[in-house]
């Protein structure tokens, strides 16, 4: 199982990913939250030459495909071929009052930025007229003049992120991997996850080989006091992703559903500290690991072994660089084997 770390802001993203890299981690990971998620993995790209790349998530549905194309290819290019271009498609407020962009329907809408992207892609590859026209996306201009410069390294990686079965079947289907949301359960993965990707491979005459599934996780670690704290952190963090309508089905899979009821009815009222109250210890375990740090290997492959490609771990302050390259080769050494089958009649349904 491959190990990821994650990318802080600009001033310090050349040290961590330098940091992350002598470690031993394989990748390291921006996410689009507060911060544009490019310009810290282009300081790492700088300040590195074997760590992978990648962003967890990227906003697409804010964005052009043509404008993502290009900062996508730059970057691979300037990087040696590391980059993993992540995307995700926010929700309806956030695109329609954030970033003030259309909202449509989103599966079928990121399955098309998907297509578009490789569209482009294969036009400045190949010297073919851009002609993709979809529902969403309309790209039937490429002037010779306006195609970057070529590289050696071909088209990034392409990964979905979602929850529910029809997002994941899209991810399946023109994706080469899976960012599984970090409000998910070993039993989601099985019983959702796994079919609706093979659901999707299939629709593409592929299987789940070389197919990454990225699944990372709350983990409370470390000193005494540093459990105690992750476990405060995780209880809150729990609550909050619980109180998201959209994420309903994963409690309700484990009997949970009205939990997710009284967490969105306090969220309405900014009632934080009560919410995470309510994440009682069945509910921490079923999302997440509270073990010693020797204890920490095995746990990861009791949840995610043979279900997930890769995982990401933080180490708390208390670890010492030893302490970390001995905790991420022991999780490296789980094995990997691709899911092949699933739970069956579980990926029609459920939320994008």
């Amino acid at each position: 199982m491959k190990v990821d770390s994650t990318l802080g802001a600009l001033d310090i993203a050349a040290g961590q990913a330098r940091a992350a890299q002598a470690a031993g981690y394989d990748a390291i990971w921006t996410g689009e939250v507060n911060q544009d998620p490019f310009l810290p993995l282009t300081l790492a790209a700088d300040a590195t030459s074997t760590i992978e790349l990648g962003t967890s998530i990227t906003v697409a549905l804010s964005r052009s495909p043509m404008s993502l194309a290009y900062t996508a290819h730059d970057l691979h290019g300037f990087s040696g071929g590391r980059l993993r271009l992540g995307l995700g498609s926010q929700v309806k407020a956030h695109i329609t009052r954030r970033f003030s962009m259309p909202w449509g329907r989103p599966a079928p809408q990121l399955r098309e930025f998907v297509l578009a992207l490789r569209a482009i892609w294969s036009s400045w590859s190949e010297g073919t007229p851009l002609a993709f026209e979809g529902e969403y996306y309309r790209h039937t201009l490429m002037p010779p003049a306006f195609v970057p410069k070529p590289h050696p390294f071909g088209p990034p990686q392409v990964l979905l992120a979602g929850v529910g079965d029809v997002m994941t079947r899209v991810a399946g289907e023109v994706a080469d991997g899976f960012l599984c949301h970090w409000f998910t359960s070993p039993r989601w993965i099985r019983e959702h996850t796994v079919p609706a990707l093979l659901a999707g491979r299939q629709r593409a005459g592929r299987t789940l080989d070389g197919f990454d599934i990225v699944a990372g996780g709350f983990v409370a670690t470390g000193t005494d006091q540093e459990i105690t704290e992750g476990l405060a952190r995780m209880r809150a963090q729990i609550s909050f992703y619980g109180s998201t309508p959209a994420y309903r089905p994963v409690l309700e899979l484990h009997g949970w559903g009205d939990l997710g009821s009284e967490l969105t009815a306090l969220s309405k009222q900014n009632r934080w500290t009560e919410m995470a109250a309510l994440i009682d210890d069945d509910v921490v375990e079923t999302f997440g690991i509270v073990a010693a740090p020797a204890d920490v290997p095995a746990r990861i492959a009791e949840r995610l072994g043979g279900l997930a490609t890769r995982t990401t771990f933080t180490p708390p302050p208390s670890f010492g660089p030893e302490q970390t390259r001995e905790i991420l080769a022991a999780i490296q050494a789980i094995p990997t084997a691709a899911p092949t089958t699933g739970a069956a009649g579980r990926h029609g349904t459920g939320p994008a």
